[in-house]
């Protein structure tokens, strides 16, 4: 509201230096339309934002899968001696296959999103085309804006998609880390951790016994009332 108040006064200014002889209903009727034109400016400020974050991930998904696929060249041609060497051969085919998937949810939204844009555009120009017009097929814009609206949530949706997918990447990645540092981390380390998990199951043992006590104290007096 703000940003369409703050160009409306813009053009307004703009609007008496250069014709000062144009009357003041004059001035008012060019000023609504032009405020008009104007408003659906947010959406495609959102839509911009959402293409901009949309491509940077793209472009991470993209420089992703060619590290891995010269990791993966590289354990083709040997490397027998390495650690896990076919653990990694494993999750290195397990990332590129998501990071696949990944990179067609984010190409499918970013496409969506320059469809929304270019209807939000339509709109701004439909509004004045409209107003010039004597305000006849006064709908035309309201549906351009809501296509542009639905499309714009259309694109959100790959998203989740795509974010689950890289946690789930994220995810491998951690469990074979873990896996290999369990190989070479000294045995005091493993012994706490160890420690610490026992110490977890314990408590939830005791947690799940006090309610289950509690429970049945609840039970029994429900009981003795009736």
């Amino acid at each position: 509201m703000a940003f369409t108040t703050i160009c409306s006064q813009s053009l307004q200014a703009f609007i008496l230096l250069t014709v000062p002889s144009l009357s003041s209903e004059t001035l008012s009727s060019a000023l609504t339309i032009l405020t008009a034109m104007i408003t659906p400016a947010v959406l495609i400020s959102a839509c911009g934002t959402l293409i901009l974050s949309t491509s940077v991930r793209l472009g991470r998904v993209v420089d992703r899968v060619r590290a891995l696929s010269e990791k993966l060249e590289e354990f083709a041609h040997g490397h027998d001696d390495v650690e896990l060497i076919q653990e990694r051969r494993e999750i290195l085919f397990k990332q590129l296959d998501h990071l696949t998937t990944r990179a067609r949810w984010l190409q499918r939204s970013l496409s969506v999103f320059y469809f929304a844009l270019g209807m939000f555009v339509a709109t701004s120009v439909s509004i004045g085309i409209v107003a010039v017009s004597g305000g006849r097929y006064q709908w035309i814009p309201v549906v351009i804006g809501l296509l542009g609206a639905l499309l714009l949530f259309y694109g959100c949706v790959p998203l989740l998609f795509e974010a689950r997918l890289a946690l789930i990447t994220i995810k491998i990645e951690m469990d074979f880390t873990w896996k290999l540092g369990q190989r070479f981390a000294p045995e005091r380390v493993l012994e706490e951790r160890q420690k610490k998990k026992e110490q977890r199951r314990y408590r939830r043992e005791e947690t799940g016994k006090r309610r289950k006590e509690v429970d049945g104290e609840i039970i029994a007096a429900q009981e003795n009332v009736e």
